[in-house]
């Protein structure tokens, strides 16, 4: 009887999902592993997830909050700051951490058969382990100044998710370009530090002249975190011009999977 050899590549787009789900439980174990490597022979342990968050509070409530003084909209300066953070924090570990998700597993790569997208997606859940606490730590500030939710607050999740497609796009396109281009791997600080920047995580969008607002709506980034602070604390919703771009991560996520399952047949070789 002839053998057939079926590869990655070769699958459709519903096979592969199936066989996805079908290892699944990978995904909660690799995880679990990423959690307790990140925690293990730290001498403050989870705390580590709280002090990081708070130091970062801390330096731009006093340059930003004291020295210059932005205007916020009514919004204390620490919840402000700490709702841009936040997010940000979140988006920024999986874009890096799924982003050299695959360098970091070579070994299991090579060893183990399973769909190697499993560990890009395995960041979604070990990032959101320092993400739940610095909600936590938001929600904690939120009392002690006496800050209630509006009913804004039920399109949090929406924001928290379009945060999530956006940081698992990116690094889903990254991962198969650090296999294939070593290089890259060193450019990710540099998107990462570079990105904050062009993102209002510490400042409001009011602080840019209304000829870069064009700019800024390209930024899905910015809509989730204006979105994600209007859902909390209520005022002016987030710019409907945000909806494109909310769009194309959409778009670019559902790329992401598609050229990865291309690329992947390939990943072992390349690695």
């Amino acid at each position: 009887m002839e053998k057939r050899v079926i590869e990655a590549g070769s699958k459709s787009l519903s096979a592969y999902f199936r066989d996805i789900s079908k290892h699944r439980a990978l995904i909660f174990t690799f995880a679990y592993r990423d959690i307790k490597v990140q925690y293990a022979q730290t001498f403050l342990g989870v705390l580590w997830s709280v002090i990081q968050p708070v130091t970062a509070l801390l330096i731009f409530t006093f340059f930003f909050g004291k020295i210059i003084k932005v205007n916020t909209g009514g919004i204390p300066y620490p919840l402000f700051a700490l709702s841009g953070i936040s997010v940000w924090s979140y988006f920024s570990f999986l874009m890096g951490n799924a982003g050299t998700s695959l360098i970091q597993s070579r070994d299991l790569i090579k060893k183990i058969s399973f769909p190697k997208i499993i560990i890009p997606l395995s960041k979604v859940l070990s990032g959101a382990s320092d993400f739940l606490i610095t909600l936590l730590l938001m929600f904690v500030v939120m009392v002690f100044d006496r800050k209630v939710p509006g009913i804004e607050i039920i399109a949090l999740p929406f924001f928290i998710l379009i945060a999530l497609f956006c940081g698992l796009a990116a690094g889903l396109w990254l991962s198969t370009l650090t296999v294939r281009y070593r290089d890259v791997h060193h450019i990710i600080p540099f998107l990462v530090s570079f990105g904050i920047w062009l993102t209002p995580v510490f400042y409001p969008t009011t602080m840019l002249p209304d000829k870069y607002h064009p700019f800024i709506y390209l930024n899905p980034m910015a809509g989730v975190i204006e979105g994600f602070r209007w859902s909390l604390f209520g005022g002016q919703p987030p710019s409907l011009y945000y909806a494109g771009s909310f769009v194309f991560v959409f778009i670019l996520t559902v790329g992401g999977i598609i050229n990865f399952k291309k690329m992947e047949n390939r990943i072992s070789d390349w690695i």
